[in-house]
C-alpha cells in the first residue's frame, strides 16, 4: 500500500478567519448561567436575587478580575447583553492585567483574531504565553501552534514541541495529538513512531477525530505498531463518523481488502468504542 503518512495534519488554531488554520477554542465561563449553582456558595448569594448581568458589572467595575473575566465573556457572546467585542476586550484586559489566566487567554484569543481589537500575532504570543506560563493547558496549546507556524514568532518547531508537551501532559487531547505528529515526522524532536502512536492513542481515547485518523494510518501502514488493518479500520470508522473526510475516504479504500468478517469486526471495535476523559 501506498503510505499515506503525508496526509496526517496537525489539529491547528482554527477559525474561519485563516484559512487551513482549525482553531483556538475560547474558555468560557458556565457561573453566570447557572444561577442555581451562584446560590449554593455564601460568597455569592446577594447575586441570586439581583439581575445576573448587573450584579456581574458591579462586582467588575469593583475589581473583581473573576468578575471582569465574566463580563468579557457576556459582551463576546451577547449573553444578556449585546454583542460588543470591543467591550469584551476591555474587560478580559482588566482581569488580565490582573493575572487572571482565562483572561490573558481570551484576550490573546481576541487580538489573534482581530475581534474588539487590531490583529496583532504578536501581542496574541504575549498574552497566551502570560497564561500559559500560570499553566493553562489551552494557552500552552495555542502558544504551541504559534511556534509551530511562526505566528507572531519566529518559528520554532523545538518550542512547539515544549508547548504542546506540557499540555498534553495536561490531558489536552488537541495537544497531544499535535505532539503525536511531530514526533510522527520528525520535527522538533527525532523521529519515533512509537511515540506518535503513543500520543495519537491518549488523543484518540479521548475521541478526537483527527487522532483517531492518523492512529488508523500508522496502524494500516505497521509504522510503530504492529500492522493490523481491522483495527485501522476501526480507527477510521470512529474519525469518518465525525465527518471526517480523509477516513470517510480510508475506509472505502480499507474495505476493498478486508474479508466479511474482518468488516464485521472492525465494526464491532468501533461500536464499542466509549471515549475516555483524560485525567485532569
Amino acid at each position: 500500500m501506498i503510505p499515506r503518512l503525508p496526509h496526517i495534519r496537525n489539529v491547528e488554531m482554527t477559525g474561519s478567519a485563516c484559512s487551513g488554520w482549525r482553531g483556538s477554542r475560547r474558555i468560557e465561563t458556565v457561573k453566570i448561567l447557572l444561577p442555581a449553582l451562584l446560590c449554593a456558595g455564601s460568597l455569592f448569594f446577594q447575586a441570586c436575587s439581583q439581575d445576573p448581568v448587573q450584579a456581574t458589572k458591579s462586582k467588575a467595575e469593583r475589581g473583581d478580575a473573576e468578575a471582569q473575566f465574566n463580563l468579557g465573556n457576556m459582551y463576546a457572546d451577547g449573553r444578556g447583553v449585546a454583542k460588543d467585542y470591543a467591550e469584551a476586550v476591555k474587560w478580559y484586559r482588566k482581569a488580565a492585567e490582573q493575572g487572571f489566566a482565562k483572561a490573558q487567554y481570551n484576550l490573546g484569543f481576541m487580538y489573534f483574531y482581530g475581534q474588539g481589537v487590531a490583529k496583532d500575532e504578536a501581542e496574541a504570543v504575549k498574552w497566551y504565553r502570560k497564561a500559559a506560563d500560570q499553566g493553562l493547558a489551552e494557552a500552552q496549546f495555542n502558544l504551541g501552534n504559534m511556534y509551530d507556524y511562526g505566528r507572531g514568532v519566529a518559528k520554532d518547531e523545538a518550542e512547539a514541541v515544549k508547548w504542546y508537551r506540557k499540555a498534553a501532559d495536561q490531558g489536552l487531547a488537541d495537544a497531544q495529538s499535535n505532539l503525536g505528529f511531530m514526533y510522527d515526522n520528525g520535527q522538533g524532536v527525532p523521529k519515533d513512531e512509537a511515540e506518535a502512536v503513543k500520543w495519537y492513542r491518549r488523543a484518540a481515547d479521548q475521541g478526537l477525530a483527527e487522532a483517531q485518523f492518523n492512529l488508523g494510518l500508522l496502524y494500516d501502514n505497521g509504522q510503530g505498531v504492529p500492522k493490523d488493518e481491522v483495527d485501522a479500520y476501526k480507527w477510521y470508522l470512529l474519525a469518518g463518523a465525525q465527518g471526517d473526510e480523509d477516513a470517510k475516504e480510508s475506509i472505502k479504500q480499507i474495505e476493498g481488502k478486508l474479508t466479511p468478517a474482518q468488516r464485521a469486526e472492525g465494526q464491532k471495535r468501533a461500536r464499542e468504542f466509549k471515549p475516555v476523559k483524560a485525567a485532569p
